[in-house]
């Protein structure tokens, strides 16, 4: 039996993921969360296989969720369900650590389907996000090079951490993180944190 946690800010999104998957013998749901803090302790809690995780809910992303599950040692693997497709989202979702990104459109059979490959290690993406992230690659210009140091510390980015939170990891301080964060930027041609963590997975830097 796979034991599944839906994650929904949306009450009625949840019911009707419930109904579809309540008729699939091997398939149990065995909680719901209305936030991404909640499903994190939820997971804690009950220990599920699969999270079917929103992306965007009150009280912090989905992403920002899986970075966290993922540091904190949880077994289950989760797959982003969302109405979202934008590049940047299917890459800081799958940098956090998704084991996949479905769309909300997808049907019955296709989303009990998923959830089995999943519960096997399977990556399991929508065909258009698949697409997108073969695009991304096969556009991607030369590969800048960064340092061990600045790996880590855009490694930490990429999971959700604050510059003191890295510099108390990397047992450096916070104005360190900064100047490392500064050549990053200049490395990869970007201004922000996000752009940088979505450029380093173009080039597969992470």
């Amino acid at each position: 039996m796979i034991r599944i946690l839906l994650v929904d800010d949306h009450p009625v999104v949840r019911e009707g993921l419930r109904g579809m998957l309540g008729s699939e013998p091997d398939l149990e749901v065995v909680g719901e969360a209305s936030s991404g803090p909640q499903a994190e302790a939820l997971s804690a809690r009950l220990r599920p296989d699969i999270v079917l995780m929103d992306l965007r809910m009150p009280g912090g992303s989905g992403v920002e969720s899986i970075s966290r599950m993922r540091s904190a040692g949880l077994p289950c693997r989760v797959i982003v369900l969302t109405t979202y497709e934008a590049d940047s989202d299917i890459l800081r979702a799958v940098a956090a650590g998704a084991a996949g990104y479905l769309l909300k459109d997808l049907a019955r059979d296709e989303l009990a389907g998923a959830i089995r490959a999943a519960a096997r290690g399977e990556t399991v993406l929508a065909p258009s996000v698949a697409t997108r992230l073969v695009d991304r690659l096969r556009d991607r210009p030369e590969r800048p090079h960064l340092s061990e140091r600045e790996t880590a510390v855009l490694r930490l980015v990429a999971e959700g951490h604050t510059n003191a939170e890295i510099g108390r990891r990397l047992y450096i301080g916070e104005s360190t993180v900064k100047t490392h964060l500064l050549r990053i930027f200049g490395k990869l041609e970007v201004d922000d944190r996000t752009a940088a963590v979505t450029r380093a997975m173009r080039w597969e830097l992470l």
